[in-house]
């Protein structure tokens, strides 16, 4: 084999890539609370699922909390951008919390189809990965009239009292291929099976999958930025290696990746998650480009414009000040 050249070796870097309009949402309105009310500004659980972004905000003076009980009374507490159950809200009020909810929108319009269809008396499958802070906020509004569908091999498993009065909805961060398929596995079991009024998975997601499958088509390798606890980060992994990548990795920064990977590499693909900083994938195309990937395209099958306005208990304060 002949030895390659710097021009030989290429990246192909996926775009949209990194923070979509929820996150950005999300940890914004930790830096705005941090300056508006000053440090401390607690948070309940990660406010996303980045160890970088986690870590940045407490160097600012964000306490992170896994429930509401560790907060001190009458302090402020940010929700999470992955939503809580009303049973979290009910115990911030008791506690005399001031809250921000920094839920994403998109999460809160699952929330909403979820209490309306459970208003309606339906059974509602709730399509996700069990322990997952997102299911267990949905499943918080509802809890008498949701089950939780974790795979394929959960199927076969469920009980309903009438079919015909059945809906599924999904976590927004999932496989937009795996979906489908549970969903037609379900509907399989079940054919009056309700679709949601609108697709559940959210659009940052699935523009994250379709920019991964054109790169992966392309490359050898596809990395993948991102903290293993961010769902959507995984499930670009998975999709990579789907759709062409003979392998593909999930690394937090550019330390993780490991030099044998590069091993007769000509085309690296890379991408990160919805939560991850444009910094971290700036680190990794540097390391890439000391192992000679000097050539760099940017691959953008599908635009992305959508922005969201800050939680309104915040935007209410930041008026007035």
């Amino acid at each position: 084999m002949e030895p390659q050249t710097a021009t030989s070796r290429r990246v192909l870097v996926a775009r949209p890539r990194g923070y979509c309009a929820g996150v950005d949402r999300a940890v914004v309105a930790v830096e705005k609370a941090l300056e508006q009310y000053g440090a401390p500004v607690y948070v309940r659980k990660q406010i996303v699922h980045n160890t970088h972004v986690v870590k940045t905000l407490e160097a600012k003076g964000a306490i992170f909390v896994e429930e509401t009980e560790e907060v001190p009374e009458g302090e402020i507490v940010v929700f999470s951008a992955h939503g809580v159950s009303p049973a979290v809200h009910g115990e911030a009020e008791r506690r005399k919390l001031r809250t921000i909810d920094a839920t994403c929108p998109l999460v809160t319009k699952v929330h909403n189809e979820a209490k309306r269809f459970a208003n309606q008396d339906y059974d509602i499958l709730l399509i996700g990965h069990e322990g997952h802070e997102e299911v267990e906020g949905t499943s918080g509004e509802a809890p008498e009239h949701i089950q939780l569908v974790d795979g394929l091999d959960s199927v076969d498993r469920i009980q309903v009292r009438d079919p015909k009065r059945l809906v599924w909805l999904s976590q927004t961060t999932l496989s937009v291929d795996e979906t489908t398929e549970t969903v037609a596995r379900l509907k399989e079991r079940f054919p009056t099976l309700i679709d949601p009024p609108s697709d559940d998975i959210c659009y940052a997601t699935q523009n994250r999958q379709t920019a991964v499958k054109e790169i992966a088509a392309q490359s050898q390798l596809v990395i993948v930025v991102g903290s293993e606890n961010s769902s959507n980060s995984k499930r670009l992994v998975e999709v990579a290696k789907d759709y062409g990548a003979d392998a593909s990795y999930l690394v937090d920064n550019a330390t993780f990746i490991r030099d044998e990977w590069l091993d007769g590499i000509t085309t690296v693909g890379v991408t990160s998650g919805a939560s991850v900083p444009e910094e971290l994938v700036e680190e990794v195309l540097a390391r890439l480009a000391q192992h000679g990937f000097g050539d760099v395209e940017e691959v953008e099958p599908v635009q992305e414009s959508v922005r969201f306005a800050l939680p309104h208990e915040l935007r209410k304060d930041l008026r007035a000040s």
